[in-house]
């Protein structure tokens, strides 16, 4: 591991596999840690990819930071780039990693070779719902367990409860500050990660590979946000699971597969 200075006094913990090929810098989503972007997979990495990864301020192993916006993970994003000396890379993210990247490179398109954008979430504009503010209280009040049963894995199809409840507890294990957090769950949503609604993706030339998860086992990454970042991207091409199979963001071999298939032909 290695800790990265990041945008002011926050520190990012992170790793680096040193490959001969195209760097590839992967963010992860809000309340998960570096492991859950291509969930553990070593694919990409056989291929010979460069693979940076770390975790975003306040999760994984990072410190807590004073704020939580996309601002600040932008600029995180951006301090580890120039930590590794990366001028031009791919940006894999995933839902809140995702906007990340996307912010990214709407703002410096020069220096983005590809997107992978996995269940991508963010709609052009800050979400007040309370959901995340349920969340960071459950995760405040009753540790792992309740940050666990607020996510109601109930709610879905009785094939997809199990799975989803062990995920969602062998990530919110890995936060060595869980009090961040869910400072993070209440003040991320509420940030634009960019200015110009969707509306913004319908100039950005660069290629773009768009991971879509159908509603029944992902609701909280609706597949028509999905469908639409593709169909407004120039270069957007978007995979999604066949009907009855689990989620391509879930299984980390078939994820980095696509990847692979995509940057060889992008």
């Amino acid at each position: 591991m290695r800790q990265i200075p990041g945008a002011g006094s926050v520190t990012i913990a992170g790793e680096e596999e040193a490959g001969e090929g195209q760097p590839l810098v992967l963010l992860h989503g809000l309340s998960a840690t570096r492991r859950n972007v291509v969930q553990g997979s070593r694919l990409l990495a056989r291929r010979g990819y460069r693979l940076v990864t770390y975790d975003a301020r306040g999760h994984g192993a990072s410190s807590p930071a004073p704020s939580y916006t996309y601002a600040d993970l932008a600029d995180d994003l951006t301090a580890v780039l120039s930590d590794r000396d990366l001028d031009q890379v791919v940006l894999v993210g995933s839902s809140m990693g995702a906007a990340t990247a996307m912010a990214f490179a709407l703002a410096h398109p020069d220096r983005v070779a590809a997107l992978v954008q996995i269940t991508p979430a963010f709609r052009g504009e800050a979400d007040g719902a309370g959901r995340w503010d349920r969340l960071a209280d459950a995760l405040e009040r009753g540790g792992v367990d309740a940050f666990v049963e607020a996510n109601d894995p109930d709610s879905l199809p009785e094939r997809w409860r199990e799975p989803v409840r062990r995920a969602v507890q062998q990530r919110m294990e890995r936060h060595a500050h869980p009090d961040a957090v869910a400072a993070a769950l209440r003040e991320v949503p509420r940030s634009l990660a960019w200015e110009g609604g969707m509306e913004a993706l319908d100039r950005l030339e660069v290629p773009t590979l768009v991971v879509g998860s159908r509603d029944d086992s992902d609701p909280t990454h609706p597949l028509a946000t999905a469908e639409e970042y593709a169909r407004r991207l120039p270069n957007g091409r978007l995979v999604v699971e066949d009907e009855g199979q689990a989620p391509l963001a879930w299984q980390g071999g078939r994820l980095s597969e696509a990847i692979d298939e995509f940057l060889a032909s992008a």
